[in-house]
Protein backbone atom coordinates (compact mmCIF):
# COMPACT_ATOMS: atom_id res chain seq x y z
CA UNK A 1 0.00 0.00 0.00
CA UNK A 2 1.10 3.46 -0.85
CA UNK A 3 0.77 5.75 1.82
CA UNK A 4 0.00 9.26 -0.05
CA UNK A 5 -2.73 7.55 -1.87
CA UNK A 6 -4.34 9.59 -4.64
CA UNK A 7 -6.77 9.24 -7.55
CA UNK A 8 -4.39 9.74 -9.93
CA UNK A 9 -1.86 7.71 -8.86
CA UNK A 10 -2.47 5.38 -12.25
CA UNK A 11 -0.71 6.62 -15.37
CA UNK A 12 -3.04 8.47 -17.51
CA UNK A 13 -5.69 9.87 -15.03
CA UNK A 14 -6.67 13.21 -14.26
CA UNK A 15 -9.25 14.58 -11.89
CA UNK A 16 -10.97 17.55 -10.15
CA UNK A 17 -13.39 18.53 -7.53
CA UNK A 18 -15.20 21.95 -7.34
CA UNK A 19 -18.09 23.30 -5.71
CA UNK A 20 -21.34 24.28 -8.22
CA UNK A 21 -23.55 24.87 -5.30
CA UNK A 22 -25.65 21.42 -4.57
CA UNK A 23 -24.05 21.85 -0.85
CA UNK A 24 -25.51 24.40 1.15
CA UNK A 25 -21.76 24.75 2.61
CA UNK A 26 -18.84 26.44 0.05
CA UNK A 27 -17.20 22.69 0.52
CA UNK A 28 -17.01 20.64 -2.93
CA UNK A 29 -19.97 19.06 -4.38
CA UNK A 30 -19.07 18.04 -8.12
CA UNK A 31 -16.30 15.46 -9.01
CA UNK A 32 -14.57 14.31 -12.19
CA UNK A 33 -12.40 11.38 -12.59
CA UNK A 34 -10.95 11.26 -16.48
CA UNK A 35 -8.61 9.12 -18.43
CA UNK A 36 -6.28 10.79 -21.42
CA UNK A 37 -7.01 7.27 -23.25
CA UNK A 38 -10.63 5.10 -23.36
CA UNK A 39 -10.06 3.10 -20.83
CA UNK A 40 -12.75 -0.20 -19.69
CA UNK A 41 -15.22 0.52 -16.86
CA UNK A 42 -16.64 -2.58 -14.78
CA UNK A 43 -18.66 -2.08 -11.52
CA UNK A 44 -20.76 -3.60 -8.92
CA UNK A 45 -24.05 -2.14 -7.67
CA UNK A 46 -26.82 -1.66 -5.04
CA UNK A 47 -29.30 -4.23 -5.48
CA UNK A 48 -32.18 -1.91 -4.05
CA UNK A 49 -35.03 -2.38 -6.80
CA UNK A 50 -34.97 1.56 -6.29
CA UNK A 51 -32.23 2.74 -8.09
CA UNK A 52 -31.01 6.56 -9.19
CA UNK A 53 -31.45 7.68 -12.27
CA UNK A 54 -27.53 9.07 -12.84
CA UNK A 55 -26.85 5.00 -11.40
CA UNK A 56 -29.19 3.15 -14.05
CA UNK A 57 -28.10 5.55 -17.43
CA UNK A 58 -24.22 4.56 -16.52
CA UNK A 59 -25.34 0.80 -15.77
CA UNK A 60 -27.00 0.50 -19.17
CA UNK A 61 -23.71 2.06 -20.89
CA UNK A 62 -21.25 -0.02 -19.07
CA UNK A 63 -23.64 -3.09 -20.32
CA UNK A 64 -23.70 -1.65 -24.36
CA UNK A 65 -20.05 -0.51 -24.64
CA UNK A 66 -16.41 -1.34 -23.98
CA UNK A 67 -14.55 2.25 -23.69
CA UNK A 68 -15.20 5.22 -21.91
CA UNK A 69 -13.25 8.44 -20.94
CA UNK A 70 -14.76 10.05 -17.36
CA UNK A 71 -16.69 10.09 -14.36
CA UNK A 72 -18.83 12.43 -13.18
CA UNK A 73 -20.21 12.37 -9.35
CA UNK A 74 -22.01 14.98 -7.89
CA UNK A 75 -23.23 14.75 -3.93
CA UNK A 76 -25.47 16.78 -1.99
CA UNK A 77 -28.66 15.14 -4.40
CA UNK A 78 -28.98 11.72 -5.17
CA UNK A 79 -31.06 12.00 -8.39
CA UNK A 80 -33.48 9.44 -7.48
CA UNK A 81 -37.41 8.90 -7.49
CA UNK A 82 -38.12 12.21 -9.85
CA UNK A 83 -39.50 9.84 -13.06
CA UNK A 84 -37.85 10.48 -16.51
CA UNK A 85 -36.67 14.15 -15.74
CA UNK A 86 -33.84 12.45 -14.06
CA UNK A 87 -32.28 10.05 -16.81
CA UNK A 88 -32.63 13.53 -19.52
CA UNK A 89 -30.92 15.43 -16.49
CA UNK A 90 -27.81 12.97 -16.16
CA UNK A 91 -27.85 12.65 -20.15
CA UNK A 92 -27.79 16.47 -20.42
CA UNK A 93 -24.91 16.91 -17.85
CA UNK A 94 -22.45 14.18 -19.45
CA UNK A 95 -23.37 15.42 -23.03
CA UNK A 96 -22.40 18.90 -22.14
CA UNK A 97 -19.33 17.84 -20.47
CA UNK A 98 -18.21 15.99 -23.65
CA UNK A 99 -18.32 18.84 -25.75
CA UNK A 100 -15.67 20.80 -23.24
CA UNK A 101 -13.69 17.76 -23.16
CA UNK A 102 -13.86 16.43 -26.43
CA UNK A 103 -15.60 13.09 -26.53
CA UNK A 104 -18.63 11.77 -26.72
CA UNK A 105 -21.51 12.05 -24.03
CA UNK A 106 -21.93 8.32 -24.03
CA UNK A 107 -18.08 7.51 -22.72
CA UNK A 108 -19.26 9.69 -19.71
CA UNK A 109 -20.49 8.02 -16.97
CA UNK A 110 -22.67 9.99 -13.91
CA UNK A 111 -22.99 9.06 -10.01
CA UNK A 112 -25.01 11.20 -7.68
CA UNK A 113 -24.96 10.90 -4.29
CA UNK A 114 -27.35 13.05 -1.54
CA UNK A 115 -30.97 14.14 -0.84
CA UNK A 116 -33.51 11.59 -2.36
CA UNK A 117 -36.21 13.06 -4.49
CA UNK A 118 -35.90 16.20 -5.47
CA UNK A 119 -34.60 17.01 -8.93
CA UNK A 120 -30.73 18.68 -9.07
CA UNK A 121 -30.49 21.92 -10.74
CA UNK A 122 -28.98 21.24 -13.74
CA UNK A 123 -28.27 24.89 -14.46
CA UNK A 124 -26.21 25.47 -11.89
CA UNK A 125 -24.11 22.31 -13.09
CA UNK A 126 -24.15 22.93 -16.80
CA UNK A 127 -22.38 26.97 -15.84
CA UNK A 128 -19.74 24.95 -14.03
CA UNK A 129 -18.45 22.33 -16.32
CA UNK A 130 -16.00 24.75 -18.39
CA UNK A 131 -14.49 24.82 -14.91
CA UNK A 132 -14.59 21.18 -14.32
CA UNK A 133 -12.23 20.80 -17.64
CA UNK A 134 -9.97 23.69 -17.16
CA UNK A 135 -9.43 22.56 -13.42
CA UNK A 136 -8.49 19.08 -14.01
CA UNK A 137 -5.28 17.74 -13.32
CA UNK A 138 -2.79 14.64 -12.28
CA UNK A 139 -1.76 16.32 -8.50
CA UNK A 140 -2.27 14.72 -5.10
CA UNK A 141 -4.40 18.40 -4.55
CA UNK A 142 -6.51 18.02 -7.37
CA UNK A 143 -7.16 13.98 -6.86
CA UNK A 144 -7.92 14.85 -3.15
CA UNK A 145 -10.24 17.94 -4.63
CA UNK A 146 -12.44 15.08 -6.41
CA UNK A 147 -12.34 13.37 -3.13
CA UNK A 148 -13.76 15.86 -0.83
CA UNK A 149 -16.31 16.41 -3.82
CA UNK A 150 -17.87 13.02 -3.59
CA UNK A 151 -18.41 13.12 0.40
CA UNK A 152 -22.15 13.46 1.87
CA UNK A 153 -22.03 12.50 5.98
CA UNK A 154 -18.46 11.12 5.77
CA UNK A 155 -16.12 13.13 8.36
CA UNK A 156 -12.88 11.55 6.73
CA UNK A 157 -11.35 11.03 3.40
CA UNK A 158 -11.28 7.51 2.33
CA UNK A 159 -8.38 6.77 -0.35
CA UNK A 160 -5.98 3.93 -1.00
CA UNK A 161 -3.30 2.92 -3.56
CA UNK A 162 -1.05 0.51 -4.11
CA UNK A 163 1.74 -0.63 -6.56
CA UNK A 164 2.79 -3.81 -8.21
CA UNK A 165 6.16 -5.11 -10.00
CA UNK A 166 5.60 -8.27 -12.38
CA UNK A 167 8.59 -9.14 -15.35
CA UNK A 168 6.48 -6.67 -17.24
CA UNK A 169 6.67 -3.39 -15.30
CA UNK A 170 4.88 -1.53 -12.67
CA UNK A 171 1.03 -1.58 -12.59
CA UNK A 172 -0.48 0.88 -10.23
CA UNK A 173 -3.92 0.84 -8.62
CA UNK A 174 -6.03 3.66 -6.35
CA UNK A 175 -8.76 4.48 -4.90
CA UNK A 176 -11.39 6.67 -3.52
CA UNK A 177 -14.93 6.27 -1.61
CA UNK A 178 -17.61 7.73 -0.16
CA UNK A 179 -20.01 6.22 2.17
CA UNK A 180 -20.91 6.77 6.03
CA UNK A 181 -24.75 6.02 6.36
CA UNK A 182 -27.15 3.84 4.20
CA UNK A 183 -24.96 1.19 4.01
CA UNK A 184 -25.72 -2.54 4.09
CA UNK A 185 -24.89 -5.68 2.55
CA UNK A 186 -26.53 -7.20 -0.81
CA UNK A 187 -24.45 -3.82 -2.81
CA UNK A 188 -21.88 -1.93 -3.17
CA UNK A 189 -22.11 -0.01 -0.23
CA UNK A 190 -21.03 2.89 -1.16
CA UNK A 191 -19.85 5.23 -4.18
CA UNK A 192 -16.12 3.90 -5.02
CA UNK A 193 -13.91 4.96 -7.72
CA UNK A 194 -10.56 2.28 -8.75
CA UNK A 195 -8.41 3.72 -11.02
CA UNK A 196 -5.52 1.71 -12.23
CA UNK A 197 -3.03 1.69 -15.92
CA UNK A 198 -3.34 -2.37 -15.85
CA UNK A 199 -4.28 -4.02 -18.94
CA UNK A 200 -6.63 -6.20 -18.74
CA UNK A 201 -9.77 -8.09 -20.33
CA UNK A 202 -12.58 -6.45 -19.26
CA UNK A 203 -14.72 -9.44 -18.41
CA UNK A 204 -11.56 -10.51 -16.18
CA UNK A 205 -11.85 -7.92 -14.30
CA UNK A 206 -15.43 -7.58 -13.70
CA UNK A 207 -15.59 -10.90 -12.24
CA UNK A 208 -12.48 -10.11 -10.14
CA UNK A 209 -14.40 -7.08 -8.48
CA UNK A 210 -17.54 -9.05 -8.20
CA UNK A 211 -15.08 -11.75 -6.16
CA UNK A 212 -13.44 -9.05 -4.12
CA UNK A 213 -16.77 -7.29 -3.28
CA UNK A 214 -18.19 -10.58 -1.48
CA UNK A 215 -15.73 -10.43 1.35
CA UNK A 216 -14.91 -6.72 1.06
CA UNK A 217 -17.82 -3.65 0.19
CA UNK A 218 -20.32 -6.49 0.84
CA UNK A 219 -18.97 -7.16 3.95
CA UNK A 220 -19.98 -3.80 5.71
CA UNK A 221 -22.54 -2.63 7.61
CA UNK A 222 -23.45 0.73 9.32
CA UNK A 223 -27.31 1.18 9.88
CA UNK A 224 -29.08 -1.71 7.41
CA UNK A 225 -30.09 0.53 4.93
CA UNK A 226 -29.82 -0.27 1.74
CA UNK A 227 -28.99 2.90 -0.62
CA UNK A 228 -29.96 3.81 -4.54
CA UNK A 229 -27.06 5.12 -6.08
CA UNK A 230 -23.85 2.72 -4.41
CA UNK A 231 -21.54 2.00 -6.81
CA UNK A 232 -17.74 0.62 -6.81
CA UNK A 233 -16.18 0.91 -10.17
CA UNK A 234 -13.06 -0.06 -11.79
CA UNK A 235 -11.72 2.24 -14.95
CA UNK A 236 -8.82 0.37 -16.27
CA UNK A 237 -6.92 2.35 -19.17
CA UNK A 238 -3.60 0.03 -19.90
CA UNK A 239 -1.13 3.18 -19.99
CA UNK A 240 1.36 0.56 -17.95
CA UNK A 241 1.59 -1.22 -20.76
CA UNK A 242 1.71 -4.11 -18.58
CA UNK A 243 -0.84 -7.03 -20.10
CA UNK A 244 -2.12 -9.41 -17.19
CA UNK A 245 -3.90 -12.68 -18.31
CA UNK A 246 -5.81 -15.01 -15.87
CA UNK A 247 -4.04 -17.76 -13.56
CA UNK A 248 -0.59 -15.97 -14.24
CA UNK A 249 2.22 -14.48 -11.54
CA UNK A 250 1.05 -11.07 -12.34
CA UNK A 251 -2.77 -12.09 -11.37
CA UNK A 252 -2.30 -12.74 -8.54
CA UNK A 253 -0.48 -9.71 -7.33
CA UNK A 254 -2.61 -7.97 -8.93
CA UNK A 255 -5.82 -9.76 -7.21
CA UNK A 256 -4.14 -9.03 -3.92
CA UNK A 257 -3.26 -5.63 -4.31
CA UNK A 258 -6.87 -4.91 -4.76
CA UNK A 259 -8.48 -6.80 -2.53
CA UNK A 260 -6.11 -4.81 0.53
CA UNK A 261 -7.35 -1.95 -1.10
CA UNK A 262 -10.42 -2.32 -1.14
CA UNK A 263 -10.28 -3.76 2.43
CA UNK A 264 -9.01 -0.94 3.42
CA UNK A 265 -11.83 0.98 2.24
CA UNK A 266 -14.54 -1.06 3.62
CA UNK A 267 -12.76 -0.26 7.22
CA UNK A 268 -12.57 3.35 6.72
CA UNK A 269 -16.12 3.48 5.59
CA UNK A 270 -17.38 1.32 8.95
CA UNK A 271 -15.47 3.32 11.31
CA UNK A 272 -16.91 6.64 9.67
CA UNK A 273 -20.18 5.22 9.93
CA UNK A 274 -22.67 8.28 10.79
CA UNK A 275 -21.89 9.01 14.53
CA UNK A 276 -19.53 6.13 15.13
CA UNK A 277 -16.98 6.01 17.49
CA UNK A 278 -15.83 2.75 17.21
CA UNK A 279 -14.63 0.27 14.37
CA UNK A 280 -16.56 -3.42 14.99
CA UNK A 281 -15.13 -6.49 13.85
CA UNK A 282 -17.06 -9.53 13.81
CA UNK A 283 -15.61 -12.86 13.22
CA UNK A 284 -17.22 -16.12 13.12
CA UNK A 285 -15.84 -19.62 12.57
CA UNK A 286 -16.41 -22.92 13.14
CA UNK A 287 -20.39 -23.03 10.94
CA UNK A 288 -21.67 -25.69 9.39
CA UNK A 289 -22.04 -23.89 5.46
CA UNK A 290 -20.78 -20.44 4.45
CA UNK A 291 -24.64 -19.46 4.51
CA UNK A 292 -24.93 -20.14 8.72
CA UNK A 293 -21.65 -18.10 8.98
CA UNK A 294 -23.04 -15.40 6.79
CA UNK A 295 -26.09 -14.89 8.51
CA UNK A 296 -24.08 -14.97 11.98
CA UNK A 297 -22.01 -12.09 11.10
CA UNK A 298 -24.78 -10.37 9.19
CA UNK A 299 -27.24 -10.83 12.11
CA UNK A 300 -24.66 -9.50 15.22
CA UNK A 301 -23.38 -6.51 12.58
CA UNK A 302 -26.83 -5.00 12.29
CA UNK A 303 -28.25 -5.18 15.84
CA UNK A 304 -29.35 -2.12 16.92
CA UNK A 305 -28.70 -3.73 20.89
CA UNK A 306 -25.44 -5.12 19.80
CA UNK A 307 -23.98 -1.93 18.74
CA UNK A 308 -25.64 0.55 21.25
CA UNK A 309 -23.87 -1.94 24.17
CA UNK A 310 -20.51 -1.22 22.41
CA UNK A 311 -21.05 2.49 22.17
CA UNK A 312 -21.72 2.34 25.70
CA UNK A 313 -18.93 -0.15 26.70
CA UNK A 314 -21.18 -2.29 28.02
CA UNK A 315 -19.91 -6.38 27.86
CA UNK A 316 -23.37 -8.04 27.14
CA UNK A 317 -22.95 -11.02 25.63
CA UNK A 318 -26.88 -12.10 26.06
CA UNK A 319 -27.58 -9.14 23.47
CA UNK A 320 -24.76 -10.97 20.97
CA UNK A 321 -26.35 -14.81 21.50
CA UNK A 322 -29.50 -13.27 20.93
CA UNK A 323 -28.82 -11.70 17.91
CA UNK A 324 -27.13 -14.81 16.84
CA UNK A 325 -30.45 -16.72 17.59
CA UNK A 326 -32.46 -15.44 15.34
CA UNK A 327 -29.78 -15.06 12.71
CA UNK A 328 -31.76 -18.15 10.94
CA UNK A 329 -28.21 -20.17 11.04
CA UNK A 330 -28.18 -23.82 12.04
CA UNK A 331 -26.86 -23.04 15.21
CA UNK A 332 -26.51 -24.88 18.88
CA UNK A 333 -26.16 -22.36 21.29
CA UNK A 334 -24.56 -25.11 23.61
CA UNK A 335 -21.44 -25.36 21.25
CA UNK A 336 -20.68 -21.65 21.33
CA UNK A 337 -17.77 -19.41 22.63
CA UNK A 338 -17.71 -15.36 22.22
CA UNK A 339 -14.78 -13.32 23.34
CA UNK A 340 -14.88 -9.31 23.05
CA UNK A 341 -11.00 -9.04 22.22
CA UNK A 342 -9.10 -12.15 24.25
CA UNK A 343 -11.98 -11.32 27.13
CA UNK A 344 -13.91 -15.22 26.86
CA UNK A 345 -17.65 -13.81 27.76
CA UNK A 346 -19.98 -16.77 26.79
CA UNK A 347 -19.49 -20.64 26.52
CA UNK A 348 -21.25 -23.49 26.02
CA UNK A 349 -24.57 -22.07 26.53
CA UNK A 350 -23.68 -19.87 29.91
CA UNK A 351 -22.49 -16.11 30.16
CA UNK A 352 -18.90 -16.03 31.87
CA UNK A 353 -18.08 -14.31 35.02
CA UNK A 354 -15.59 -11.93 33.81
CA UNK A 355 -13.31 -9.04 35.40
CA UNK A 356 -15.29 -5.83 34.36
CA UNK A 357 -12.51 -3.54 34.49
CA UNK A 358 -10.62 -5.66 31.97
CA UNK A 359 -13.96 -5.33 29.55
CA UNK A 360 -14.05 -1.65 29.91
CA UNK A 361 -10.93 -1.52 28.76
CA UNK A 362 -11.17 -3.56 25.67
CA UNK A 363 -14.61 -1.55 24.86
CA UNK A 364 -12.56 1.98 25.47
CA UNK A 365 -10.31 1.21 22.24
CA UNK A 366 -11.18 2.33 18.89
CA UNK A 367 -11.44 -0.94 17.20
CA UNK A 368 -13.27 -4.43 18.70
CA UNK A 369 -13.20 -7.34 17.66
CA UNK A 370 -15.97 -9.99 18.45
CA UNK A 371 -15.27 -13.49 17.98
CA UNK A 372 -17.68 -16.35 17.35
CA UNK A 373 -16.76 -20.05 17.68
CA UNK A 374 -19.79 -21.81 16.82
CA UNK A 375 -17.80 -25.55 16.90
CA UNK A 376 -19.88 -27.06 14.43
CA UNK A 377 -18.00 -26.94 10.95
CA UNK A 378 -15.62 -25.62 8.87
CA UNK A 379 -16.75 -22.31 7.52
CA UNK A 380 -16.21 -18.70 8.66
CA UNK A 381 -17.09 -15.30 7.82
CA UNK A 382 -16.08 -11.47 9.12
CA UNK A 383 -17.85 -8.04 8.49
CA UNK A 384 -16.89 -4.86 10.09
CA UNK A 385 -19.75 -2.74 11.49
CA UNK A 386 -19.27 0.58 14.23
CA UNK A 387 -21.50 1.02 16.87
CA UNK A 388 -24.84 3.59 17.35
CA UNK A 389 -24.10 6.61 19.21
CA UNK A 390 -26.36 9.65 19.90
CA UNK A 391 -25.25 11.75 17.21
CA UNK A 392 -26.73 9.09 14.57
CA UNK A 393 -30.02 10.01 15.37
CA UNK A 394 -29.13 13.60 15.18
CA UNK A 395 -27.12 13.00 11.57
CA UNK A 396 -30.16 11.30 10.66
CA UNK A 397 -32.94 13.29 11.79
CA UNK A 398 -31.81 16.45 10.18
CA UNK A 399 -30.60 15.23 7.12
CA UNK A 400 -32.52 17.36 4.12
CA UNK A 401 -32.07 20.66 6.47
Amino acid sequence: MIEDAFITFPKGFIATGIHVGLKKTNAPDFACIASETPCHVVGVYTTNLVKGHSLKRSMDLINSRTDFRAVLINSGNANACIGPQGVEDADLIASKFANYFGCSGSEVLTFSTGVIGQRMPTEIILSSLPQVVSSLGNTAESSHDAMHAIMTTDTVEKEAAAQIECHAGKVRIAAIAKGSGMIHPNMATMISVITTDVDMDKDLLSSLLKKISRTTYNRVSVDGDTSVCDSVIIMANGQSGVRIEENSEAFELFESALYDICEDLSRKIAADGEGATKLIEVNVTGAPTSQDAYLCVLSVCRSPLVKTAIYGEDANCGRIITALGYSGAQINPEMIDIFLGSLPVYKDGCALPFDEEVAKDILKQKEIGIEIHLNAGDFNDRMWTCDFSHDYVTINGSYRS
